[in-house]
């Protein structure tokens, strides 16, 4: 990290001040990066609020043309911020966010999941609890008008996803959902009046998602889209947003295919180190078969998860990366919801609330095998977005907030903690080759996501040669790529149909960092210091992957 304290410049002011116009624009974020002083409201979701979040975003653009870089990190700074900005500028005014609605990642899951990340400690926190949920139903509404302009436009999402969010609504909507259980696990000695409210303003929240499930339902999904596919355009798009670099999507179809079966056959031949002779079926079968990898339970799932991250904590910092104090607490939960799923929420800027991994474990999902799911700690932890997203966070000396707390790409966070799954292989942490087996089932899921993703998404023709892509095919193609039950291949799919550009940008980000430290390694020949190459890469914090190849190759 940095070794001495930098002099904040014009360009850091800017920075800073877009992080205090995004926090104040929508508040949700700012609860993800600890600014409390959000926590009470929600954001704007109406086209009104869209388009004076655009305004701002015009303004932070003409602030930073008018800015002069006085050093590198300046020149990073107004590299990697404008080129964000212009993005999120180009789709406001191609109309996504009038579609903005699919399984994982839109306003109607953000509404509800920023109460994941809020503070429940005093009663304090449960009056502000109270004041955003009563603000809920507002927001919701908000985000229908914006939904209703598409209709009017004509820029809707596809059917398939609106069916998908109804069903998540009606779940949210139960008089036993989520936010009964939510308020219910408040403290028992709240004030009255408190306790009241909470409970009231629940059933509001409740009664909103039921709202907004019955516009999806009858008035959105008659409007909705038939095809999943989005087109090359818009796909184009977004594969910029969420990488931060521009690529040859064609080229990259080709070589998602090739990849995928290279990873088949690292596979297979792994899978005859478990049983000799054994196809990649059969081994997976015979570690299903092993009691001694299996935890029964949500609780022995924690504790084996918070056991294996400490470890990995305690064993890294002392011999591969320097890890700080402040973040070697990494606490691993089980999420409140059953969508399915692992994701990590990074640590707020004083360290208050430290970075965690969170598990959405599937309704009726009681037993789980430790082969397939050590790599996902190393992936969610470190070496992985925990060390990469807290070392940003620590880098206060060389970064503004805006590049420790906001910066950064899925291709840039995703890429590293693929990467990182990699980098333990090559540290031993996989020597046993069934979690080896596990780690390429993961990298295996990756790859094919490259292939679908932008297979579907642009028509291209299926790699069988039987005609072009759809969505029906895309469910088919992620069965025989993954060793998962119907339910999780269902959600996976139906995310990378609604969500297009995201799924790619792991396997594609691995790609570009590991081209980065071998042209390093290739330039500095027996100079070259992975440990330095980690430690340059990360002191950069989050940047699109086309400013990471600058800085670091110049």
């Amino acid at each position: 990290m940095a070794s001495s304290e930098r002099t904040p410049t014009d360009v850091d002011r800017i920075a800073e001040q877009w992080v205090d116009t995004a926090v104040e624009l929508n508040p949700t974020l700012g609860t993800y990066i600890g600014r409390a002083e959000a926590d009470s409201r929600f954001g704007d979701y109406s086209p009104e609020g869209l388009e004076r979040s655009a305004e701002a975003v015009r303004r932070t653009i003409a602030a930073l043309d008018a800015a002069t870089p006085v050093d590198d990190v300046d020149i990073v700074t107004v590299t990697d911020l404008r080129s964000e900005l212009a993005l999120d500028l180009e789709a406001h005014e191609a109309g996504l966010p009038l579609r903005d609605l699919n399984v994982i990642a839109s306003p109607a899951q953000e509404l509800r999941e920023v109460f994941d990340l809020m503070s429940t400690e005093s009663a304090d926190d449960w009056a502000t609890i109270s004041t955003r949920l009563d603000a809920l139903p507002a927001a919701l509404d908000g985000y229908v008008e914006t939904l209703r302009l598409g209709i009017r436009r004509g820029i809707v999402p596809a059917k398939r996803q609106v069916r998908e969010v109804a069903t998540q609504a009606h779940k949210l909507e139960r008089t036993d959902g989520f936010f009964a259980e939510f308020v219910g696990a408040a403290p028992a000695d709240l004030p009255a009046g408190l306790r009241s409210n909470l409970d009231a303003r629940a059933a509001q929240a409740g009664a909103a998602y039921g709202r907004l499930a019955e516009f999806l339902e009858q008035e959105l999904l008659p409007a909705a889209g038939e095809r999943d596919a989005v087109g090359r355009d818009h796909y184009a798009l977004q594969s910029r947003r969420f990488l931060g670099a521009v690529i040859d999507l064609d080229e990259t179809y080709e070589w998602g295919i090739e990849e995928l079966a290279r990873m088949v056959a690292e596979q297979e031949a792994t899978a005859k180190e478990i049983k000799p002779g054994a196809s990649v079926a059969e081994a997976i079968a015979f570690l299903d078969g092993d009691a001694s990898r299996k935890l029964h339970g949500t609780d022995a799932l924690q504790r084996w998860m918070q056991e294996t991250s400490d470890r990995a904590v305690a064993e890294l910092g002392a011999t591969h990366f320097d890890i700080p104090a402040e973040i070697r607490t990494l606490e691993c939960l089980i999420a409140p919801t059953q969508e399915g799923g692992i994701y990590y929420t990074g640590p707020t800027d004083d360290f208050s609330r430290p970075g965690r991994m969170w598990w959405s474990v599937p309704e009726g999902v009681t037993e789980f095998d430790t082969w397939r799911e050590l790599t996902t700690v190393y992936h969610e932890g470190v070496p992985g977005h925990h060390l990469q997203i807290g070392q940003a966070v620590m880098n206060r000396r060389k970064l503004n907030t805006w590049r420790r707390q906001l910066a950064g790409t899925s291709g840039h966070a995703e890429g590293w903690a693929l990467y990182a799954e990699r980098l333990m292989e090559d540290l031993g942490y996989l020597d046993d080759p069934a979690d080896r087996l596990g780690m390429l089932d993961g990298q295996r899921m990756r790859a094919a996501r490259v292939v679908l993703d932008i297979g579907v998404h642009l028509g291209k023709q299926r790699p069988d040669g039987e005609g072009p892509w759809t969505g029906e095919y895309a469910f088919e193609f992620l069965g025989r790529n993954v060793n998962m039950n119907e339910g999780f291949v269902r959600f996976e799919v139906n995310r990378y149909l609604g969500w297009p550009g995201q799924a790619p940008s792991y396997k594609v980000g691995q790609r570009i960092w590991e081209q980065l430290r071998d042209e390093l390694r290739r330039r500095e020949g027996e100079a070259f210091d992975i440990r330095e190459f980690h430690r340059r890469a990360l002191d950069l914090g989050g940047v699109g992957l086309d400013t990471l190849r600058r800085a670091l190759l110049g």
